[in-house]
């Protein structure tokens, strides 16, 4: 795919539209147009680059803040006037710490939900908070406990408890998802990790 296979000669300016979705949650996260210059770099570098039609340049997202769109996959639409790209964000896509510049609403399931609760509340530190006190003992602290409910959630199971290991299991995802939190990870880098080895 070139630059010069697209039809756009009816496009604002003669730029080419360019949707950016999640390669991994499939979430539409941005739009934006590219020139030849732009379209050439981002397939050179693998990373987005725009023209900015404000700042009249290329623009690479994530240049400033480091939350790069890397490439997966590009596709040329029906009328060969947009591009869609498959992407992996590093961090928000959004300027304003979102994840997509679109508000829409938010069908994230209650994993999502809750790791959104711990970031907060690592960010808050509110007093009297049991997450808190984990992040202040730190990760060494905190792994030892996923340490901790995996094994009783190992023990339910050899022992055949199923309402058991629910339980513990459920004490092991929170506990992960805090630790996940304290080293910088995400729900996001934990499926884009899983989606390539499914690859």
């Amino acid at each position: 795919m070139t630059f010069d296979d697209f039809n756009l000669s009816k496009t604002a300016g003669g730029l080419l539209p360019v949707v950016i979705q999640d390669a991994t949650t499939l979430k539409v996260l941005m739009l934006g147009y590219m020139d030849r210059a732009a379209f050439d770099k981002t397939v050179a570098e693998g990373r987005v680059t725009f023209f900015s039609r404000t700042r009249q340049r290329l623009w690479t997202k994530g240049e400033t803040s480091g939350n790069f769109l890397n490439v997966r996959k590009m596709f040329a639409d029906c009328d060969g006037d947009t591009l869609l790209i498959q992407a992996d964000p590093i961090g928000p896509t959004c300027h304003r710490g979102t994840t997509a510049c679109f508000d829409t609403p938010e069908d994230e399931g209650f994993i999502r939900s809750l790791s959104k609760l711990i970031r907060g509340r690592h960010a808050a530190m509110p007093e009297g908070s049991y997450t808190t006190r984990l992040f202040i003992k730190g990760p060494k602290a905190i792994a030892k406990k996923v340490g901790e409910e995996a094994t009783e959630a190992l023990i339910e199971a050899v022992d055949g408890n199923r309402d058991r290991f629910v339980y513990e299991t459920a004490d092991l995802a929170y506990h992960l998802l805090v630790l996940m939190e304290s080293m910088g990870c995400t729900v996001e880098d934990l499926e884009r990790e899983l989606a390539l080895r499914h690859r």
